[in-house]
């Protein structure tokens, strides 16, 4: 597979900087282009600086752009579209999500179509499986169970459609003859350094004398290593570049976990963080269709002061059900497909992200000091 380039969306985010990283250490890519709408200036930086033979390409530029879109795709081999507006809380406005998550991702496909690329990874969410309630309870679900989210909430939907038009464009004619070829993946609960979820959770606690607040206490769930992930996109790249291997790939998706072991997303939260000091918040917390009661009473009264007031409820039912399950997925077609092991073990992937924790810890330590001065 002599010199190929390949286009990563979303590049500035947590997962994108992974995979480049990760990418640029290939040694037949000639060029990578790293689209965002906005980098920030330590990341833009961090690009430049990369210690590697292939030419890096920044590109700051908007996914609803369609022209724009087709010239950063000429004379690409892959697209790697990671690019997504993630919103649980309904923070962000319905048609901005669904804009950017399905519409861009259309626009996207189309651009590799008349730019003749061949080949497209979809950054995918377990989300699109559901849990479409917090009774039900899967364990090492697999691919063939075709599960799918009934959540009309802008976030699952808007992921569920735009994967849903990635697998349809497999096999669609390109404008030099060609054919495109596309897969998705979908990860777990993505943690690691630099984990914008993570980061909020820590900062709060910091504020509130390292107590950490509930993020689901009831869930048994499988989280997965940003890195880990990041290596289930490069796989998924030269499986479908591979003439062998691409057959089986093309038009499939996967679900990405690793050896993390199963574990509630508060466990998750205080086994990386216990080492500086963190602890769990011991207080009370109501029992679970209470809170999905409450979630429900409060999502009603947003929708009736909506035309006066626009009151944003601190969680819905939707998060609730997703933060308090029983849902967890086994990486075994990834395995025998993408030849998919997880670069990272739970050691590893444990011991960085605590690492992370603690230079947060310091810089914490350090604005009180300086405050208090």
């Amino acid at each position: 597979m002599p010199g190929w380039s390949c286009l990563v969306t979303g590049a500035g985010g947590f997962l994108g900087q992974r995979i480049v990283h990760l990418l640029v250490q290939e040694k037949d890519l000639e060029e990578v282009r790293v689209l965002d709408k906005v980098f920030r200036p330590e990341t833009r930086e961090e690009f430049f600086n990369l210690q590697t033979k292939t030419k890096v390409t920044v590109l700051e530029g908007d996914i609803l752009d369609a022209q724009y879109l087709r010239r950063a795709c000429q004379g690409i081999s892959v697209v790697i579209h990671t690019a997504a507006v993630i919103d649980v809380l309904g923070f962000i406005p319905r048609h901005t999500i669904l804009d950017v998550n399905l519409k861009g991702t259309q626009n996207l496909l189309e651009a590799c179509v008349q730019a003749s690329v061949p080949a497209f990874i979809y950054t995918s969410s377990f989300d699109v499986a559901g849990p479409n309630s917090y009774k039900e309870i899967v364990l090492n679900g697999h691919e063939e169970e075709q599960r799918e989210s009934t959540w009309p909430d802008a976030y699952p939907y808007s992921k569920k459609m735009a994967e849903k038009a990635v697998i349809a464009a497999n096999g669609r004619r390109l404008k030099d003859g060609g054919t495109l070829h596309t897969c998705a993946l979908r990860p777990m609960y993505i943690y690691g350094e630099k984990s914008p979820f993570i980061y909020v959770r820590m900062i709060k606690a910091l504020k509130n004398n390292g107590i950490l607040k509930s993020a689901g206490k009831f869930s048994t769930a499988n989280p997965v290593y940003v890195g880990n992930v990041a290596w289930a996109h490069i796989l998924a790249t030269k499986g479908l570049r591979d003439p062998k291997k691409s057959p089986s790939i093309q038009g499939q998706f996967y679900y990405i976990s690793d050896d993390t072991p199963h574990q509630s997303y508060d466990d998750l939260n205080y086994t990386v963080s216990k080492k500086w000091g963190l602890r769990l918040d011991s207080s009370w917390s109501p029992p679970l269709p209470m809170l999905y009661w409450l979630a429900f009473l409060l999502e009603t009264v947003s929708f009736l002061l909506r035309p006066i007031y626009n009151y944003r409820p601190p969680f819905n039912r939707h998060l609730v059900t997703m933060s308090n399950c029983v849902f967890t997925f086994s990486y075994k077609k990834a395995q025998r497909d993408l030849g998919y092991k997880p670069l990272f073990s739970w050691e590893e992937a444990r011991e960085k992200t605590s690492q992370w924790i603690g230079s947060l810890v310091e810089q914490h330590k350090g604005t009180l000091n300086t405050k208090s001065q």
